[in-house]
């Protein structure tokens, strides 16, 4: 049948099932808005208050579903503002499609008004990009950008639609989409066989699970391998909910910021078996003191991350669960007796922390998040401080229940991934943990969640700095506090939730805390809640950097 190039664009992601579309509407993009209209009882579109938010809640809908997020914008700096919300997904591997208009085809690359060349501009951060000259492109294009942005390791794709495309007329035929693929070519028995025998023979073997566990969906052979290797299981930020927290053999998070327990078994353990992860560098901190003692078994998707920061004995590359469910039969459990022994004893020495009421701490409140809320909720974070007290103090059991920005850290992330969050998990509580530094950037989307009555709870630990920074500035700058205080002019931030239209709690002593937090969940709209804490707090364990994964700081001063 005969279509514009709008329509074709539409159809596509029908094809796709896609439902949900995150935008923000444009010159160039008129056309893909004029056919939108016509199919609102087919798709779903989400009017962001900035495009940086369109992308970062296509990102947090992926990341929360599985499915591939898809986020719209107009050429020149409606396509730029994305940008930081692609590379983002790009550096944590979530699927997203994002589709930006462009000037006519015979206009490109004269600086016509609102032109830039964002083919080239995100290059770097995606998968594959794309801009399409000819209508009778346009089908296929839209089909291999999203079996691109699923298959293997997953990733962003950009389209670029210039404005004449989107309005010619072309032929359009239906069809099924492609499946994902995974490469599992290098999986042989006999890699399997060697590497089951590399587990066998160790002593002191350590899992270490990062994000790849929960893309590949292999939460479930990740915990049979857990129990076949009677090993114990540390995460990344990434695989956080990749293995259930209340499991006896989880340790925690491993690197900078990761516990004392996890650092530890690192520097002790003869065989780590690292699991879709890749080793960043905060992580290992310093490559040459990370892991001495022991031969790593890396498992992952991408052969690209195999020996890149962190030199491997043995590799399988492939699909986590494929490799996982035919490894695990070639498995004979050991007692690692004496590893166990020790393992329980360092859990002795550095039990989880738990907070008191004495004091109104980042911590307090997140481990009172935890527990009410429990894992009902897919909690979304900032990045921070108070990220990394997520990390350490929240209880995810169950994957895509926490969503982070890990490899890129981008501020400004969580609002936006919170809204696509709760688009995608309509039945279930969504709550963004929040620095003010960080909400400064992004409360603009509060609008967002009012609009369409998204019951999205967020969490701001207020310390009145830019807490991160500041903490290495105290540790590390001889207490400088160069640009990271905020104790200028203060933002109310319950009179700005209100000028929103949203509720707000302002919470300034722990007694307060949980009557705010269940009173946010039970009102099902949107909610701030301003927790006013210590400027001075600081996340610890922490190591500095330089120095190996054991050597950590457990409290200041040290």
């Amino acid at each position: 049948m005969q279509l514009n190039g709008a329509e074709i664009l539409l159809e596509c992601l029908l094809e796709q099932n896609v439902d949900t579309i995150f935008g923000y509407p444009g010159g160039r993009v008129l056309p893909i808005y004029d056919a939108l209209y016509k199919y609102s009882d087919k798709l779903n579109h989400y009017l962001v208050s900035h495009e940086q938010g369109a992308a970062h809640a296509a990102d947090g809908y992926a990341r929360s579903t599985g499915k591939v997020g898809v986020c719209i914008a107009t050429s020149g700096p409606g396509a730029t503002n994305l940008v930081t919300g692609i590379a983002t997904a790009y550096m944590d591997s979530s699927p997203m499609v994002a589709i930006t208009g462009n000037v006519p085809v015979p206009m490109l690359g004269k600086d016509s008004f609102q032109e830039v060349d964002i083919t080239g501009i995100t290059m770097p951060v995606t998968k594959h990009n794309y801009i399409v000259k000819d209508v009778n492109d346009l089908a296929e294009t839209i089909r291999s950008a999203f079996h691109i942005a699923r298959s293997g390791r997953p990733g962003p794709v950009l389209v670029d639609i210039p404005s004449d495309v989107a309005m010619a007329v072309g032929e359009f035929s239906s069809k099924k989409p492609l499946p994902a693929q995974y490469e599992n070519a290098r999986i042989t028995p006999q890699k399997l066989n060697e590497a089951a025998e590399l587990i066998f023979q160790a002593k002191k073997p350590l899992i270490f699970a990062g994000g790849g566990v929960i893309l590949s969906g292999a939460s479930e052979e990740l915990r049979e391998f857990a129990s076949n290797t009677n090993a114990p299981v540390c995460v990344s930020a990434m695989g956080i909910g990749g293995f259930p927290a209340s499991d006896d053999a989880f340790v925690g998070m491993l690197g900078m910021h990761g516990t004392a327990v996890a650092n530890t078994l690192a520097s002790e353990c003869d065989l780590l078996i690292a699991i879709g992860t890749r080793f960043s560098d905060r992580v290992v901190n310093n490559t040459s003191r990370f892991a001495v003692g022991a031969k790593v078994l890396h498992i992952d998707i991408d052969a690209a991350e195999i020996d890149k920061n962190i030199l491997t004995a043995y590799s399988l590359v492939g699909d986590v669960k494929r490799v996982l469910s035919l490894l695990n039969p070639l498995l004979r459990k050991q007692e690692n007796n004496e590893w166990q022994s020790r393992i329980a004893s360092l859990k002795t020495e550095y039990p989880r922390p738990k907070c008191t009421m004495t004091q109104l701490t980042g911590q307090y409140v997140i481990q009172r998040l935890s527990e009410i809320a429990k894992d009902d909720a897919i909690f979304v974070t900032e990045v921070g401080q108070h990220q990394m007290w997520a990390c350490q103090n929240l209880q995810i059991d169950h994957p895509r229940r926490f969503v982070t920005s890990g490899g890129l850290g981008t501020m400004g992330f969580g609002l936006g991934a919170a809204i696509g969050s709760a688009v995608a998990n309509p039945s279930t509580t969504v709550i963004n943990i929040a620095g003010d530094g960080c909400f400064r950037m992004n409360h603009i989307e509060l609008a967002t969640a009012v609009e369409y009555d998204l019951p999205v709870i967020t969490v701001i630990l207020n310390n009145h700095v830019l807490g991160m920074v500041r903490q290495w500035q105290k540790l590390f700058f001889g207490k400088r506090y160069s640009s990271t205080n905020l104790h200028g002019k203060i933002t109310d931030f319950v009179k700005l939730a209100d000028a929103y239209g949203a509720a707000a709690f302002h919470v300034t002593k722990p007694e307060e805390v949980d009557e705010a937090i269940k009173k946010a969940i039970a009102l099902k709209k949107p909610v701030v809640i301003n927790c006013e804490i210590s400027g001075d707090e600081s996340v610890f364990p922490m190591v500095p950097l330089g120095a190996g994964i054991g050597q950590f700081i457990t409290k200041e001063g040290e």
